[in-house]
């Protein structure tokens, strides 16, 4: 009797021809900073020429059950950039500017052109967040994963100025607070909002919603902050990703213990889809969850606020002011 990987559910020539196949995109990331070509045991990245003292930041992520709805839905060609968000989004939230990216591929049995479209979106995220994807890992584990599921996980590596980082000036009573809109649900929440569309109201992903498709409002790709970060940067005092948790427990990441931020639930922004499910959820279950249409928050000096304004889709939502390091929505 003989027996071969393959027949245990591993096929080898799979996983080498993906590798062919995702090269171009890819490579479409590489800038001058990058060693060696796809294919080598490790991503070589050499570290950018001006800094007098570098600080290298990491941040790693997933996309939750979003990843779910999206194999359901067989759309696969959005979620490697909610891959990328989330990781470079955090990044910049300490004033790191990213510098490259490497994804972790696993799956029960390898479909070589959903992963195809799954790296191509991380290839995407990555050019957006103006990034290198230096590497990454695909494993096919049968016994692992049920028949069609796979997982993704991220990691981002980001360069700051040490001195930049001492020295930023601290926030104080009377900073502003500015809303940069999310693109929609982002990548937090899809356990819930899974159970109240499909289990609970019984709807199905081609069901139409504010004329389009319910499965492109749920898989609508997190919008990732990088460029405006790099632009705003000199004017920001501190910024908050609005991730699990929403504004309620990621503002408080960045307040000192003698300040709280308010925050004006009427200025909110919020998008059509926190709307709908808000007449099933409670509106404090909304704001512990979901990003209610709020993707990052800024916290400005009040004599920058009108350039950050004029440099960005941003609109004012709230102020710091005395307090213990809290968050008031009123």
């Amino acid at each position: 009797m003989s027996i071969s990987y393959k027949d245990s559910g591993v096929d080898i020539d799979a996983g080498a021809k993906l590798v062919e196949e995702i090269k171009p995109f890819v490579q479409a990331t590489f800038n001058e900073h990058v060693l060696g070509s796809i294919g080598g045991f490790a991503g070589g990245f050499a570290l950018p020429q001006g800094y007098r003292s570098p600080v290298l930041f990491g941040a790693t992520d997933g996309v939750g059950t979003k990843l779910k709805l999206a194999i359901d839905a067989k759309k696969f060609d959005s979620v490697g950039i909610d891959l990328v968000a989330m990781c470079v989004n955090d990044l910049i939230c300490s004033f790191a500017e990213p510098l490259f990216f490497l994804d972790y591929y696993a799956t029960g049995k390898l479909d070589v052109e959903e992963a195809k479209e799954v790296i191509k979106g991380i290839a995407l995220g990555c050019e957006e967040a103006e990034c290198a994807l230096i590497g990454g890992e695909t494993a096919e584990m049968p016994g692992m994963y049920k028949e069609g599921d796979f997982d993704l996980a991220g990691f981002a590596v980001g360069i700051a100025e040490k001195e930049e980082l001492e020295h930023r000036p601290p926030l104080q009573e009377g900073d502003i607070l500015i809303a940069l809109p999310s693109s929609g649900i982002h990548s937090n929440g899809y356990s819930l909002v899974r159970k109240l569309f499909f289990e609970k109201l019984g709807m199905s992903l081609e069901d139409e919603f504010e004329g389009r498709p319910l499965k492109e409002v749920l898989l609508e790709p997190t919008r990732i902050y990088v460029k405006t970060f790099k632009k705003l940067k000199p004017r920001i005092k501190a910024l908050a990703h609005i991730t699990g948790g929403g504004i309620v427990e990621n503002l408080p990441r960045i307040l000192p213990d003698s300040l709280d931020a308010i925050v004006e639930k009427s200025k909110i922004k919020t998008l059509p889809i926190f709307d709908f499910i808000a007449k099933y959820v409670d509106e404090e279950e909304m704001y512990k969850t979901f990003n209610m249409g709020v993707g990052m928050i800024l916290a400005v000096d009040p004599r920058d606020a009108e350039a950050v304004l004029a440099q960005s889709d941003g609109y004012i939502v709230g102020s710091l002011t005395k307090g213990s390091g809290g968050v008031r929505l009123r």
